[in-house]
């Protein structure tokens, strides 16, 4: 069992997150990954116990990225090392993971002491409305850093984000192979030394971004579709009185609207071509990461 805790400035609440870990897990390896820290993360780290590694590359992705490709171990925790969860509750979610053949536990952001800013509130609503429009499945708590993984879990991940979008990603190849999830609801607090580092209007933008490629990626089919219709329609719109007055007396006489409307048709096309292929390699795509999975599967039997 791993605890794995990415840590960027957290040398005011790491040492109190790694004491709970120790406490409620014994027998867990604790490991730190300092996101390329500019005060004591590391010997905090070092002093309370935990193993420390580096990671230069800046973004929680990055730091996840090399404890989950690096780190041997059956069951993976990975929690904020700001001090917001609740460490004693880890090994309920464990033996719920391990009792009922879950791939992941997300620990979903309970009422508590917690000050959760409306901004995140808001984005993380919205986004979980988007995950819920492209998979007809969603989750309550998109963005909770809290969660348990089983090995075939870590192991099959592609992953491929650099900073927060890491949990949207996991929520995704959890909803795409169908993989069996829980969420259970755990306190919340106030992280330990100041406000939350992320942005609401900087990191909103990211989100939204993110909302419209994760809309795109995981149903382009209706993404390149609804672009065929509305570019299709605006073709229509403003070449059918070209051709109704070419049928009247035999002359183009508004040879450019003619040409746009021909331009536009053409778009209405490529759009729908390509929602079309890019709906093959989607399929492909899940196929690829599925026979991963099983092969992690087989490799823990």
């Amino acid at each position: 069992m791993a605890v794995l805790l990415p840590a960027y400035n957290e040398e005011d609440g790491l040492a109190h997150v790694i004491e709970g870990f120790t406490k409620s897990l014994p027998n867990a390896r604790i490991i730190v990954c300092d996101n390329n820290s500019k005060d004591k993360t590391s010997e905090v780290a070092r002093m309370a116990g935990a193993e420390v590694w580096h990671q230069p590359l800046p973004g929680k992705g990055n730091a996840m990225r090399r404890l989950f490709r690096e780190v041997d171990a059956d069951i993976y925790i990975m929690c904020d090392a700001d001090g917001s969860y609740d460490a004693s509750a880890a090994p309920g979610l464990v033996d719920k993971l391990t009792v009922e053949k879950l791939d992941m536990i997300v620990a979903a952001r309970a009422s508590g002491d917690e000050k959760y800013r409306p901004g995140h509130a808001i984005g993380n609503k919205v986004f979980t409305w988007v995950m819920g429009a492209a998979f007809g499945r969603h989750f309550t708590d998109i963005f909770s850093g809290y969660r348990i993984f089983s090995k075939r879990f870590v192991r099959s991940f592609p992953m491929m984000s650099d900073k927060f979008e890491i949990e949207a990603e996991m929520a995704i190849h959890c909803l795409e192979l169908r993989l069996p999830f829980a969420e259970v609801p755990v306190p919340f607090f106030d992280r330990i030394g100041g406000e939350s580092k992320l942005s609401t209007f900087r990191d909103g933008a990211r989100i939204a971004w993110l909302m419209g490629k994760l809309y795109r990626d995981q149903q382009p089919m209706r993404f390149f579709l609804f672009g065929a219709l509305v570019i299709g329609s605006i073709s229509l719109a403003i070449g059918l009185p070209v051709v109704f007055e070419y049928f009247e007396t035999g002359l183009v006489e508004r040879f450019p609207t003619a040409f746009l409307a021909a331009f536009l048709a053409l778009g209405a096309a490529l759009s729908l071509t390509c929602g079309i292929i890019l709906d093959t390699v989607k399929r492909l795509r899940i196929q690829q990461k599925m026979q991963a999975y099983l092969g992690a599967f087989e490799q823990e039997r």
